[in-house]
C-alpha cells in the first residue's frame, strides 16, 4: 500500500508507470478472479485504493500546473 506522501515524491514519469503497472495488475487479479484462481480477493481492493491514490496525485499536480 503506497501512502500519498510517498506518491507526492515521484517523478511525473514513475507516477505514470505505477499506474500502468497497476493497472495491469488489477486485470490479471479480475481475471483471476473470475476464474475461480484468485487467491488473494483483498488483493484487488488494495490495488484499487493505489490506484485512486495515484489517479489523485496525477489530478493534482494537472490542477498545479494549469493555475500556474
Amino acid at each position: 500500500m503506497m501512502k500519498m506522501k510517498e506518491l507526492s515524491e515521484l517523478a511525473m514519469d514513475e507516477l505514470l508507470t505505477k499506474r500502468r503497472d497497476l493497472r495491469q495488475e488489477s486485470l490479471h487479479l479480475r481475471l483471476q478472479q473470475q476464474s475461480g484462481q484468485l487467491e488473494q480477493p483483498s488483493r484487488l481492493r488494495l490495488l484499487r485504493r493505489d490506484l485512486a491514490r495515484i489517479e489523485t496525485e496525477l489530478s493534482h499536480r494537472g490542477k498545479k500546473t494549469q493555475g500556474k
